[in-house]
């Protein structure tokens, strides 16, 4: 399988500039709704040698998590406007002044198409492309306010964090969430990507990547929150619409020595993880849509297609506070 890192995100050059059972939780305007996940253990990996070799999702290997709780969906526009208007935060796409635009969903004058990223000239660098005007200067996020917040970057992220009193997920629990108790599965539901009667159950890339799109699943760029049925453990849109930040740096080789317990990541890396995969993803050339699946970027990188969700604070339990082994369904 040859390497397709292109298809998920453009890096944005480093600019020297420093680093900024479910529950209704009302740490904003807009309620968030998340998912207590369970203490347990499970294989994290690639369990059928799919991905690619310089993404490293092998070996697989046993982790163990303490419980812990997890938004159901990504973070929306609506949530993180809430966030803007309540701080006056400006994303670092709306201070380096562009980002990352898919071609065909780009919604701007000529002059402000400043550019294509190199080897993958589906992506246009846009002037005043940013959270607000998602496809360019002529789009806004309100007409789109339950879709996933993107043009974030992993410091967009963090700040976000910080004033909602939450966390990003660690790499090893954005995948136990993601598997929804399935144990050895390629994506969140279930071995085979379509659903009974050819039912898409995420939104990815349908037709000849990338300038025919058939939108078998009804969406040509990001679908609203909620759009694919939940998980295992109620979580939507965990393979496919947006890649999703995680809080590891990235190490292809950091699987061959992680920690058992509650691994953190490494402490240095090439960038910081992703996972999820985007509506980008097509099976003939980029599958990280599939669970196991990882990729990375810069943290002052930022697209069309990368959010993020949250994970709360506060510990866990008693009753999970020590984890033990589960019998995956």
């Amino acid at each position: 399988m040859q390497e397709a890192a292109g298809c998920c995100t453009p890096a944005r050059s480093a600019s020297g500039r420093p680093e900024l059972g479910l529950v209704s939780i009302s740490d904003a305007p807009q309620a968030r709704t998340e998912a207590a996940i369970p203490a347990g253990t499970f294989l994290m990996g690639d369990a059928f040698d799919e991905g690619y070799p310089a993404d490293g999702e092998t070996p697989v290997h046993q982790v163990t998590l303490r419980g812990f709780r997890i938004d159901t969906t990504a973070v929306t526009n609506q949530q993180f406007a809430a966030f803007v208007d309540s701080t006056g935060y400006r994303t670092e796409a709306e201070l380096f002044g562009s980002s990352a635009v898919f071609h065909l969903l780009a919604q701007a004058d000529k002059k402000d198409v400043l550019g294509v990223a190199a080897g993958t000239p589906w992506w246009l660098n846009v002037r005043g492309a940013d959270w607000a005007h998602p496809a360019g200067p002529k789009s806004g996020w309100s007409d789109s306010s339950d879709h996933p917040v993107v043009h974030v970057s992993h410091n967009d992220a963090l700040a976000y964090c910080r004033w909602a009193g939450r966390r990003l997920p660690t790499e090893a629990e954005w995948e136990y969430a993601g598997r929804g108790g399935l144990a050895g599965q390629r994506y969140p539901w279930g071995n085979e990507l379509l659903g009974d009667g050819g039912k898409h159950l995420c939104n990815i890339w349908q037709g000849t990547f990338p300038r025919a799109n058939t939108r078998d699943d009804g969406h040509l760029g990001t679908a609203p929150v909620k759009s694919f049925p939940p998980n295992g453990y109620g979580l939507y849109e965990v393979g496919g619409n947006v890649w999703e930040w995680c809080s590891d740096w990235f190490l292809p080789k950091y699987y061959r020595n992680s920690p058992a317990s509650s691994p953190q990541g490494p402490t240095i890396g090439s960038g910081r993880v992703m996972r999820g995969g985007s509506y980008l993803c097509h099976d003939s050339y980029c599958n990280r849509y599939r669970v196991a699946a990882r990729s990375s970027n810069t943290p002052e990188s930022s697209s069309g297609n990368t959010g993020f969700r949250t994970v709360a604070l506060e510990s866990p339990t008693a009753a999970d506070a020590v984890p033990h082994e589960r019998h995956h369904r």
